[in-house]
């Protein structure tokens, strides 16, 4: 039964986790975390981060290399406040420019520049590279397949809960 606390609001005890899930989700607090170091290390010589590659990757693949504010911080999994510190770096570095939209006075485009796009274009090799290097050839491709439909089963947990 679930316990009454001061505040009025019962509270179940939590279901705690064994030692090996334990074990596999301090793996992942830890795998996570050092694959965004070292992805962040190989886009250094780009003078980029693992945030702002993300937002040149979903601007390149946007119609016209534009796209909506928000859509671009669901799309480059920031938040709204982190994405707009990003791309105003991102804006005085000359590889995005922020106009008005069109059909809404209150939205914000992010549009890819010229320059964005070639750097975009530069770091690319390198980054698949360290993709690879890091996360897709140390696993064995079942193991790869087992991750996917894990993330994936995640993933469906975390997009009902929003």
């Amino acid at each position: 039964m679930p316990e009454a606390h001061q505040d009025g609001e019962s509270h179940h005890e939590p279901q705690w986790l064994s030692m090996e899930q334990q074990e596999v989700w301090r793996a992942w607090l830890t795998a996570t975390a050092r694959i965004d170091d070292l992805l962040t290390a190989d886009l250094r010589p780009f003078n980029l981060d693992l945030n702002e590659y993300e937002v040149l990757v979903v601007l390149s693949e946007a119609p016209a290399h534009s796209i909506r504010m928000s859509a671009l911080a669901e799309g480059a999994n920031q938040s709204r406040s982190r994405l707009t510190h990003t791309v105003g770096r991102m804006e005085a570095a000359g590889l995005i420019v922020r106009e008005p939209a069109a059909d809404d006075r209150r939205g914000v485009i992010a549009r890819l520049t010229a320059e964005g796009f070639a750097l975009l274009e530069r770091a690319a090799s390198s980054h698949v590279s360290a993709v690879r290097r890091i996360f897709i050839d140390p696993v064995t491709p079942a193991d790869l397949e087992a991750m996917g439909r894990a993330l994936g089963a995640i993933l469906s947990v975390a997009d009902s809960d929003k």
